[in-house]
């Protein structure tokens, strides 16, 4: 039972979900930094209003000017199917920073009919009845 404990706690600690990242931002946690670490093409398809665009090939170069010190950041790449935002967390863990992965990336940020970025302004889908309830805010679980 104890490896279960260590085991869960554990992805708790490194790993978020959209549902409380967006609820962190709402609530206007100061030292939250929302990191998309995707290419500039991914970027400018769409991103998370008020994320910082850090690509992973630079986060070694340019965390320190880009991310105060003493942030906690959050990466996302694509989505599920997608170890961006993983690689990224271990190159912020690497630096010292404390990072947590945010499962489901930007696919389920707008699959749960959250606001997001374009180049064109921001934009809004309907939740997708298999990530989000339909009338609900979160999934209470």
């Amino acid at each position: 039972m104890t490896d279960a404990i260590q085991h869960f706690t554990a992805r708790l600690t490194y790993e978020t979900d959209v549902s409380d990242v967006h609820a962190a931002m709402t609530a206007g946690a100061v030292q939250l930094v929302v990191v998309d670490s995707r290419g500039a093409q991914a970027w400018a398809q769409g991103h998370i209003p008020g994320a910082v665009h850090l690509p992973t090939a630079d986060i070694a170069v340019r965390a320190a000017a880009t991310i105060p010190a003493g942030a906690e950041v959050v990466t996302y790449c694509w989505g599920p199917g997608c170890n961006g935002a993983t690689r990224a967390a271990l190159e912020f863990a690497k630096l010292g920073y404390r990072v947590r992965e945010m499962l489901g990336g930007f696919e389920y940020w707008v699959r749960e009919g959250l606001e997001f970025e374009t180049p064109a302004g921001r934009e809004r889908r309907p939740a997708d009845e298999l990530t989000a309830p339909r009338w609900a805010v979160s999934c209470d679980c």
